[in-house]
């Protein structure tokens, strides 16, 4: 057994161990999904930072990065940070000011219970797929640090993130997300620094960067407007009222508290996203065609770090992966438990409403290890589960949270609306799905809002 495999086995069972001990304090479904709504300023901040930081962040957009360069229509990480950033500045005290469990409380609240169920219902898919795109790639860490097959290492991954999730709920994670957010900024400076001594120090890394035909910030190369336009609007505003972020919002001990992190964590996603960017566009210079792209950051750290520091690497790659994908197995599963099972079963008891989400994390972890096994990129899967149905739920909560237009009837127009639009664009291969459905869920709330109007004229 390596040095790099101990060490990753040993920060995982540290992980693990942390979230045995926390369970003892939950005794609630609150404390389970939503940590007692009792984060502070540095748990809230780091639980925030750490659950947008995923996969994606570090080996998709470094994958991108690699293999077709950085253009205006690249919009990891300055796409998602602004996303958080605008989450802080108008979303995070009204939506903690509801005090919700989940985001499908506030459809409830405002529209009645059938929307409330048809929202939780479209809410599931976006987050399940999320976390299959963590799993797939906690796999390929732990084949490419244990030397096993990736089918075996997802297999692992899932085991183990199960196991994690299941055990400790949103508090154990909030403790784990600061550990976990220190090793990655560790792991990815680290990284940073053996790359660009390789490359010849700080100034000759500015200079490869500027030279090389990877970067091209003019408008041409980023193709037609409509499509940059597409590729920041689904980070931008797909990803606003993205149910991890809104549980971690709504977790925090004030709506004071969940604003400042909301903006501490957006910047810094924006710093440390980065990294993971300039390593891959400097690997150009180094490191020869690869047949995975995503495969660069490994493929750099395990020639130019030492063993003790590509295991710092690699435990930083799993908080990344680790800090996001109990958030979308909790989001699933307290979707599913709390505002399906739990209100349909008239279940009452806290100790049974927590065997329940608990249930739900195991059965939610299982699709999300089975989605891991049929796809091969991480990029991708986390682009869909932005974009997919979420232009009928940014619609719905904005004018929900702000105003007071809209019928029950007309809000769940606009959830279908959404998502059937989005998903026929893309099966017919509209150019631009996102903006598409977004148009068609803007104009469904207006002649619904309409229609209202006159019915009660």
């Amino acid at each position: 057994m390596t040095a790099p495999l101990v060490a990753l086995a040993l920060f995982l069972v540290l992980q693990l161990g942390i979230g045995v001990w926390i369970s003892r304090r939950i005794a609630t479904e609150d404390d389970y999904l939503v940590a007692g709504r009792r984060l502070g300023p540095l748990l809230a901040t780091f639980s925030i930072f750490a659950t947008w930081f995923g996969a994606e962040t570090v080996i998709g957009s470094a994958g991108e990065a690699f293999a077709h360069g950085v253009s205006l229509g690249s919009a990891e990480p300055f796409g998602y940070g602004l996303c958080l950033v605008l989450m802080g500045l108008f979303l995070a005290r009204p939506l903690w000011n509801l005090g919700m469990t989940t985001l499908a409380d506030l459809y409830r609240a405002r529209f009645g219970i059938r929307v409330e169920r048809l929202a939780a219902v479209l809410l599931v898919p976006a987050s399940v797929l999320w976390a299959a795109a963590q799993i797939r790639a906690f796999g390929s860490v732990v084949a490419l640090v244990g030397n096993v097959q990736i089918e075996s290492a997802i297999g692992i991954a899932a085991l183990f993130v199960i196991a994690y999730t299941t055990f400790g709920g949103l508090l154990a994670d909030a403790y784990t997300d600061v550990i976990q957010g220190i090793v990655l900024a560790v792991g990815l400076l680290l990284l940073l620094g053996a790359t660009v001594g390789h490359v010849g120090g700080v100034s000759a890394s500015f200079a490869a960067i500027a030279a090389s035909d990877k970067v091209n910030l003019t408008p041409a190369a980023a193709g037609p407007w409509y499509l940059t336009l597409e590729a920041w609007a689904i980070p931008v505003i797909g990803s606003l009222t993205t149910t991890e972020v809104v549980s971690r919002v709504i977790a925090a001990r004030s709506g004071t508290v969940a604003r400042r992190a909301s903006l501490t964590a957006g910047t810094l996603y924006i710093a440390l996203g980065l990294i993971p960017i300039a390593v891959a566009l400097l690997a150009t210079q180094f490191i020869g065609p690869l047949a995975d792209a995503e495969a660069v950051l490994p493929a750099v750290a395990r020639e130019l770090l030492p063993p003790i520091a590509f295991a710092v690497f690699a435990g930083g790659l799993v908080s990344a992966i680790l800090s996001t994908v109990d958030s979308t197995l909790l989001v699933s599963a307290g979707l599913l438990t709390h505002n399906l099972i739990v209100p349909l079963g008239k279940i009452t008891d806290e100790r049974r409403k927590l065997w329940i989400a608990r249930s739900g994390v195991m059965a939610f972890g299982l699709v999300a290890y089975l989605l891991a096994l049929s796809t091969s990129g991480v990029l991708a899967l986390v682009e869909q589960a932005s974009a997919l149905g979420s232009t009928g739920i940014v619609v719905t909560v904005l004018f929900g949270l702000f105003t007071k237009l809209g019928s029950p009837r007309t809000a769940g127009a606009t959830l279908i609306v959404g998502l059937v639009s989005y998903v026929l664009g893309v099966t017919v291969g509209v150019e631009t799905p996102f903006l598409a459905s977004l148009a068609l869920s803007l104009l469904t709330w207006g002649l619904g809002c309409t229609l209202d109007a006159r019915a009660s004229s």
